[in-house]
């Protein structure tokens, strides 16, 4: 596959697998454009016209030629200069890397990780929140997340791999989108009744297997196992966690249990007070789950996958 087909097929499957259904992006997309169109010149060079086919700030290319043959991908969840460097050492022993890719934003794309927090306002409205309710309890929690990343050196491993002279991609909520919908569909035909047939669910699929046998495994951490489930919200998805305003209203939604891949202690405590069980999956699990998903397709191309730093590779195909 070339570079540019890898990048098309990740922005594919993460529409495909959109909570808010492909319309919904569509329609995103077509106010990013009408938007763009009504630009000034100095404008319109400083705009990512990425933005004008891919609704997702935090998956882009970040170095290389978008025509270059791939054939081999060093895949993980964190790409960092330790990964660049392993990439160059399995070169010199006779494994040649066409590709780092990584799951969690690097470069330009970890820089614009805040925008795609906006899709957790529309999983909230799905939910049954009003709209304004939700964009407004996100609003504060997205500038949090916006100031946070500005001083943090995007850059070093993007760097680090031109220099090296290998192609850099990174494709993070695409996955996240899958790992969420496989989960979510999967939660919804098995129909648990208690927070311990939601963990023995998760620990069927082998990614949380392997992730308990490294004390990593799904985990509960507000409620206990004998409650009951009610309703289920799979929520692994929308650049990083949401508001800890949000429990209120997912309690009000009727959302009895949360099944996510990680939860800050203020977060927790708001779903402990609001009555909401919270699963711990496993944020390194849940995430080789999501890229296993995608990558099963890259694959099929007759693509060669070596995986490293956190990523389990389990193939489906």
């Amino acid at each position: 596959m070339l570079l540019r087909e890898i990048y098309e097929l990740a922005i594919k499957k993460g529409k495909e697998n959109d909570l808010r259904g492909i319309e919904e992006v569509e329609k995103l997309l077509a106010k990013t454009k009408k938007k763009y169109e009504k630009m000034n010149k100095e404008e319109k060079q400083e705009f990512d016209t990425e933005k004008l086919t891919n609704p997702y700030s935090d998956t882009r290319i970040l170095c290389g030629d978008e025509n270059k043959e791939i054939k081999t991908i060093l895949a993980g969840i964190d790409m960092e200069i330790g990964e660049v460097l392993l990439a160059d050492r399995l070169k010199e022993k006779g494994e040649p890397v066409d590709l780092i890719l990584a799951h969690h934003p690097e470069g330009k794309a970890l820089a614009g990780l805040y925008e795609v927090m906006h899709l957790q306002e529309d999983l909230l409205r799905n939910l049954g929140v009003p709209i304004g309710v939700a964009e407004g309890i996100m609003t504060s929690r997205i500038k949090e997340v916006e100031r946070g990343l500005l001083p943090a050196n995007h850059n070093r491993a993007v760097d680090a791999a031109k220099l090296l002279d290998f192609a850099m991609m990174c494709i993070h909520t695409p996955a996240d989108n899958m790992v969420t919908n496989y989960l979510q569909k999967m939660l919804d035909e098995t129909e648990p009744e208690t927070v311990e047939d939601i963990i023995k669910e998760l620990k069927k699929i082998p990614e949380y297997q392997h992730a308990s046998s490294i004390n990593a495994g799904p985990k509960v951490v507000v409620g206990s196992k004998s409650r009951r489930a009610g309703k289920i919200f799979v929520d692994m998805t929308g650049g990083t966690g949401g508001s800890e305003d949000a429990y209120s209203k997912l309690s009000a939604a009727g959302v009895s249990t949360l099944v996510v891949m990680h939860i800050g202690e203020k977060h927790r405590k708001e779903a402990e007070k609001n009555h909401i069980n919270v699963i711990i999956a496993g944020h390194y699990a849940s995430d080789s789950l999501g890229m296993n998903l995608l990558l099963d397709e890259i694959e099929k191309k007759g693509v060669k996958i070596i995986a490293c730093s956190g990523l389990h590779r389990v193939s489906r195909i």
